[in-house]
């Protein structure tokens, strides 16, 4: 462990606040890309972290082993946010998610953009917030959206329509 520490003040790493409600493969996104970051790959970030390649699981919300305290704690010294926050970007215990599609509601990305663990739950019909179901797929050209560490962004990577300006195509439930 000491030595990933001193791995890190080598990397002069940066910082990344999370959003409230973020989900843990948005987060890992948007670390990796920061500026001074620049993982590639959650791989890289793993690697540093000694946790190979289970960062690239929790991308794809693959919790199954679900994280342990002392991946978390590993975790939270590479990129300086506390375990038990970086615990709050997870399921609670006992809550299925949904590997695919990725969903969305873009009421709330336009608020706050980031994609919400909430969206991926298996018992999440839509948006508690604003009353809408949630999107699976670009509704201009059809594309499911990519995982959540992969918004770059905030549109959709084949016509670039931008997801706040998707909440028109949410229908009410």
């Amino acid at each position: 462990m000491e030595e990933n520490v001193d791995q890190k003040r080598q990397l002069w790493l940066t910082r990344v606040e999370p959003y409230e409600g973020e989900s843990i493969s948005h987060f890992l996104g948007r670390f990796r890309r920061e500026k001074g970051n620049k993982f590639s790959a959650p791989s890289g970030l793993g690697d540093v972290a000694g946790l190979g390649a289970v960062l690239a699981r929790w991308e794809k919300f693959y919790f199954n082993p679900f994280p342990t305290h002392q991946e978390l704690e590993a975790l939270a010294t590479l990129v300086e946010v506390e375990a038990d926050r970086l615990r709050e970007m997870l399921p609670p215990p006992g809550v299925g998610m949904k590997h695919s599609p990725i969903r969305l509601c873009c009421r709330c990305y336009a608020e706050s953009p980031c994609h919400q663990i909430e969206w991926q739950f298996k018992v999440t019909v839509g948006c508690a917030s604003h009353k809408l179901r949630l999107l699976s797929k670009c509704p201009v050209c059809e594309k499911p959206f990519p995982i959540p560490a992969l918004w770059v962004e905030g549109h959709c990577p084949r016509c670039f329509t931008p997801f706040a300006e998707m909440a028109k195509y949410q229908k009410h439930y």
